[in-house]
Order: C-alpha cells, then structure tokens, then sequence
C-alpha cells in the first residue's frame, strides 16, 4: 500500500518542528515522491545528516510504505 504525500508532509512536520515541506509525486504512483525540506534545525548539519534527521521522521516507513523519496534540505536562507 502506497503512502499519501499528505501522510508524508505531515510526518516530517511532526519529526522536524517548523520546516517547511514540498512534496512531488514524482511518478503519479503514490510510490515515488520528491520532498524539499527547509527547517532551521539543518543549519550547521551536514547533507548527511539532514537526511537523517528526515528518515529519522519518517518513523521506520522509508523502504517500506515509502518506496522511493529524493530528498533536497537545507536550512532557511
């Protein structure tokens, strides 16, 4: 079962208090989606870890319900 863009917004709105998200689907499958993620809590974090902190929101359904998600973070300009 795919994973709505909403579901995924909403979970690193949660993980990542602030950011703001921009979620694609990249597809139009509900299996491959692109999210822009800005959030304060990335500055002074490497790409790397910005990443991570994603994943980390995402609860454990990156690979699973989540199939595929390119990623584009940075902190606010």
């Amino acid at each position: 079962m795919a994973m709505h863009a909403r579901d995924i917004e909403k979970l690193i709105k949660d993980g990542i208090p602030g950011a703001q998200v921009t979620i694609r689907d990249l597809a139009g499958d509900g299996d491959h989606y692109a999210a822009e993620v800005v959030a304060e809590a990335f500055r002074g974090k490497s790409r790397v870890q910005q990443h991570k902190m994603v994943y980390d929101a995402l609860q454990g359904n990156m690979g699973g319900v989540l199939h595929a998600l390119a990623l584009q973070t940075s902190a606010p300009e």
